[in-house]
């Protein structure tokens, strides 16, 4: 029985690794500092708007797309000086683009599957040379799922939240005996970037670079704590789907949300864009380095041209943004406006997802 309870816990762990590093996020002190500026208009020259609208439209019509916002680009300041890859906060400049107002949904992906009959990388059988040793019986296609535990424990390790579930996949997000049926306009998950990315060239689309995403995601605010402003709950009410309660035991669910939201649950900002902060993380184009912004391009970066993260050298990451259900004061709270995210290009999960632009 010990070499099973080995052989599971080795396979869990040449899996997961690297997603789980980054869900272990130290709580920074002090009040986030954050200036942004800009100017959104959200229209463009009356003749071309109306062609956009109607060629965005037939596409959400025949094909499933989502609606795009239109952001009018310009300056602000990037970054965090309360995180340490968020540093500094620096001035860049984007130009503008379009943005699909709400993250891709399960309604939407499946479209994309029908269409392609592409296989997500959960699904696709595992390569035994990338897990030497073990029985090719145990290399299992799947992916990692949020396990709340029955009671509280400490946050040293996050094993004990988080599993390798075979069988889970955008379909299955929880495992076999899970599905997306009733939940088409959920946001679909347990894609990695390799699978956002295929969705973005089939749309017509592209994923978003880490200075856009900041850009549409802070709609003008200007040293906000969050996305929507300073406070947390502004009259009274939740602006964004996350974790409340006793981490990772017990969520109250004041937000009236277990896991993943129906799109479009919460307010829009002031670009019309919806979850820009919690529900799930979203990809973006950007290798992930932590030095980065200390040498970041001032005009539309597009991030580094390699990928580093000294938590896992050799390891290709690219940047997530926005946090997810999981994000909590008392764990994570990259959340908060100008924080990052990452993932190993090849990992997925039960609360990643993304959003496109064009």
């Amino acid at each position: 029985m010990k070499w099973l309870i080995l052989l599971v816990s080795c396979v869990t762990a040449l899996i997961f690794t690297s997603f789980i590093r980054y869900n272990k996020v130290t709580k920074p002190a002090g009040i986030p500092l954050f200036r942004s500026a800009g100017k959104h208009v959200e229209c463009a020259p009356l003749s071309k708007k109306r062609e956009k609208i109607k060629y965005l439209s037939s596409l959400t019509q025949d094909n499933g797309y989502a609606e795009m916002k239109l952001i009018h680009g310009g300056s602000y300041a990037m970054g965090s000086e309360d995180f340490e890859d968020s540093k500094p906060v620096h001035r860049v400049h984007v130009n503008d683009f379009w943005m699909d107002e709400h993250e891709v949904t399960n309604a939407q992906f499946e479209m994309f599957v029908k269409a392609t009959g592409y296989t997500t990388v959960a699904e696709r059988p595992l390569d035994p040379g990338d897990y030497p040793g073990v029985p090719l019986e145990k290399l299992v296609p799947g992916s990692a799922v949020f396990t709340p535990p029955s009671k509280k424990v400490s946050l040293d390790d996050p094993m004990q939240w988080w599993s390798y579930v075979p069988g889970a996949n955008w379909r299955h997000p929880l495992g076999p005996s899970s599905t997306i049926t009733g939940k088409e306009n959920e946001p679909v998950v347990q894609v990695c970037y390799t699978d956002a990315e295929a969705y973005a060239k089939w749309a017509g689309k592209r994923l978003p670079t880490e200075a856009e995403w900041e850009y549409a995601a802070r709609a003008g605010t200007k040293n906000a704590t969050y996305y929507w402003g300073n406070e947390l709950k502004p009259g009274g009410k939740w602006m964004a789907n996350i974790f409340q309660g006793s981490f990772p035991d017990h969520n109250i669910m004041e937000d009236r949300f277990q896991t993943t939201a129906p799109a479009e649950s919460f307010p829009a900002n002031a670009f019309g864009l919806y979850d820009m902060e919690g529900n799930v993380w979203e990809w973006c184009s950007d290798l992930y380095r932590p030095d980065y912004y200390q040498r970041s391009k001032t005009d539309n970066p597009r991030g580094p041209a390699d990928s580093y993260d000294p938590d896992e050298p050799g390891t290709i990451k690219h940047v997530q943004r926005g946090g997810s259900f999981l994000c909590s004061d008392d764990y994570c709270i990259r959340y908060k406006a100008g924080s990052r995210g990452k993932g190993e290009t090849g990992s997925a999960s039960n609360n990643l997802g993304f959003r496109c632009v064009k």
